[in-house]
C-alpha cells in the first residue's frame, strides 16, 4: 500500500544523506524506519499489559488467522468434548 508523507526540507535532506550513506532507496529507509518505530510501540504498549490483556490479544490474533470457510460439525465439537 502506498501512501504519502509530507516532510520538510530539513528532514528530507537527512532522510536522502542516511539513504545515500546506507546504499538504500528513500523510500526502502522510509518504510525501515517506520517498522522500527511501529514495532518499538507495540513492544511497550505490550509490555505494560496484564497476563490477561495478553491472553485476550493472543487469542484475537489467532482468530484473525482463522479460515472463516473451514466449518465444524455440532457432532464433531461433542464428541472432541466428551472424550
Amino acid at each position: 500500500m502506498k501512501q504519502f508523507v509530507d516532510l520538510d526540507k530539513t528532514t528530507l535532506m537527512k532522510l536522502k544523506l542516511i539513504s545515500t550513506i546506507e546504499k538504500v532507496s528513500s523510500d526502502d529507509l522510509i518504510q525501515k524506519i517506520v517498522e522500527s518505530y511501529v514495532e518499538n510501540v507495540w513492544l511497550k504498549k505490550f509490555s505494560g499489559l496484564t497476563d490477561e490483556e495478553k491472553e485476550d490479544l493472543g487469542l484475537l490474533m489467532l482468530m484473525q488467522e482463522a479460515d472463516r470457510n473451514d466449518k465444524v460439525s455440532r457432532e464433531e465439537i461433542f464428541s472432541i468434548l466428551s472424550k
